[in-house]
């Protein structure tokens, strides 16, 4: 049975009206979530002895959010990842978006999904959507599973809608690491075969390690996944000192695994938390990157009455 509440978490400023705050409780977790952004503020999960954490990295009131920062926790959108130097071509028209990652547009431009509250458009690609989120207490009810992720769009005019669903962190660089991938994915359009590279995570492997071990800075990069609409796995984490085991499924083809990279401890977290490089890391289910430049991609564009629906699982359990 799952139960929820609703509280404010705080006022936008300028009167930009209020933010709510959706606790949603089971036998099994605790998730809270904002409507700011659909963000995920903390998500408590037990260990081998029952013990309830928070596993997310993130801020304990809005003006966190409001900042210059990360992402933590939030959907991302109108397009997740990058578009390469923010243009694309669309029945023979040249559109530019906003540039705010090096050359290329990230996460959705300038005011993506995660700067924005129910019933307000974020930055347009071409048309617009209906509000983000759905309704929370609507989510609950839908998805009683330990914790699912679900996306559903609509488009009244042809537009790009390749929505992702939100970060999960988890701050224990440690932790081993299991995806069922088969091409990492390197910006604009080169997919390579991970056999015999540092890329190459299919079996366990212990992260902080495999950097050493391969001399890396971090990963922030696309895994290949199937390209299916029926719901397939795509990672398993394992932190032994917890025994906590987060295993993800999903019905998008990619995921992004990035380890934290651009952290650098000047952010200052919930309960006073500085988050250092690589103290967490992400597994975001998404379409490829650049997807609407490069045609072999899997589509991306959604056409005029079709709708975008995705979901992603992410299941907690113990070892």
């Amino acid at each position: 049975m799952v139960s929820v509440t609703r509280t404010m978490f705080g006022e936008l400023p300028s009167g930009g009206g209020t933010v709510e705050k959706f606790q949603l409780q089971s036998d099994l977790l605790k998730v809270d979530i904002i409507s700011w952004g659909c963000t995920i503020t903390a998500l408590e999960v037990k260990d081998r002895q029952g013990k309830a954490s928070d596993v997310v990295l993130g801020f304990g009131e809005l003006e966190g959010y409001l900042q210059k920062q990360p992402y933590f926790g939030a959907v991302v959108g109108r397009v997740a990842n990058r578009i390469a130097k923010g243009t694309f071509t669309l029945d023979g028209k040249e559109y530019h978006l906003a540039i705010n990652n090096g050359p290329n547009s990230l996460h959705g431009g300038l005011k993506g999904f995660d700067k924005v509250s129910p019933g307000h458009v974020a930055e347009s690609f071409l048309g617009p959507l209906p509000r983000v989120p759905t309704s929370m207490s609507s989510v609950a009810k839908q998805n009683p599973r330990p914790w699912d992720m679900c996306m559903v769009k609509q488009s009244r005019k042809k537009a790009v809608p390749r929505v992702w669903g939100s970060r999960c962190k988890w701050p224990h660089p440690g932790s081993i690491l299991l995806s069922l991938i088969t091409f990492v994915l390197f910006l604009p359009g080169d997919v390579a075969p991970v056999q015999g590279t540092a890329f190459d995570l299919r079996k366990p492997v212990q992260l902080g390690k495999h950097l050493q071990e391969f001399r890396l800075g971090g990963f922030d990069h696309n895994f290949c996944l199937k390209n299916s609409k029926e719901k397939h796995f795509c990672a398993r984490v394992y932190h032994a000192g917890s025994g906590r085991v987060l295993e993800v499924y999903t019905t998008q083809p990619g995921v992004q695994f990035y380890t934290g990279n651009f952290l650098n401890g000047t952010l200052k977290g919930k309960s006073g938390a500085i988050y250092p490089k690589h103290s967490g890391f992400c597994l975001e289910t998404q379409n490829w990157p650049d997807a609407i430049n490069q045609p072999h991609f899997p589509p991306v564009l959604l056409s005029p009455g079709e709708e975008y629906n995705h979901t992603t699982w992410f299941k907690f359990s113990v070892a």
